[in-house]
């Protein structure tokens, strides 16, 4: 049994994680963190396995350092903040022989990677390139992480996605991304539509199976457990 405290409970995300994590066998939700219900998350990672991080860029790095200092695993959905600023307090870690691992992913829905992956394999051979990501109107970061993890895969696979990201920020929404790449006479376009936060759940708990059998201290991107 893996026990699962839940950073950011109160939330949207987090209120939907938290009964992902209740209704699998496997899994028990040890605690629920959030300031809205006074909840710290330094209370809660004793005994802990895992901590789910879906919070607030401010907030995000933070926690993860939490984690590490109480050498507990953490699985992060929160984007908008710097990896770099967490990737050498996990490696730190790690050489203090600490066996806490991070996980971090822009996107947990499975589609939303293969649509990250297929423009990569598109870049090489139709190079120009726009993105337009819709959100719905609380999401804090323009552009999404998802956004920005396509951009770098599509340019080091050779293509040029030409700047400003489009974001979109409107009530109805929930996570969507749209990949145009324009050739001569043609147009392609791959498109991912997350229509339910529960589309990222499976994604969630397969991090949160998988968190603690990586090699790396800081592992990014659903991709690389698929």
């Amino acid at each position: 049994m893996i026990r699962v405290v839940v950073s950011g409970a109160a939330g949207r995300m987090g209120e939907t994680v938290c009964e992902a994590v209740e209704q699998a066998a496997d899994l028990e939700l040890a605690g629920k963190a959030d300031p809205a219900l006074h909840a710290p998350l330094a209370h809660l990672l004793g005994g802990t396995d895992v901590v789910v991080d879906f919070t607030t860029p401010e907030a995000a790095a933070g926690n993860v350092r939490e984690c590490l200092a109480a050498d507990v695993h953490a699985v992060v959905g929160t984007t908008g903040f710097e990896l770099e600023s967490i990737r050498g307090d996990a490696q730190a870690a790690a050489r203090d022989g600490r066996r806490a691992r991070v996980f971090v992913a822009p996107n947990f829905a499975v589609g939303a990677v293969l649509m990250m992956q297929m423009a990569r394999l598109a870049a090489p051979h139709m190079p120009e390139c726009e993105i337009v990501e819709l959100h719905h109107e609380g999401k804090r970061d323009a552009p999404s992480g998802t956004a920005k993890r396509t951009a770098a895969l599509v340019r080091e696979a050779g293509g040029n996605v030409h700047d400003p990201i489009h974001s979109v920020r409107l009530p109805g929404l929930v996570a969507h991304q749209e990949v145009i790449f324009g050739g001569e006479g043609q147009t392609l376009s791959i498109r991912h539509d997350s229509t339910d936060r529960r589309s990222f759940m499976p994604g969630v708990l397969l991090a949160v199976r998988s968190v603690a059998d990586l090699t790396d201290p800081l592992t990014v991107g659903l991709e690389n457990l698929l």
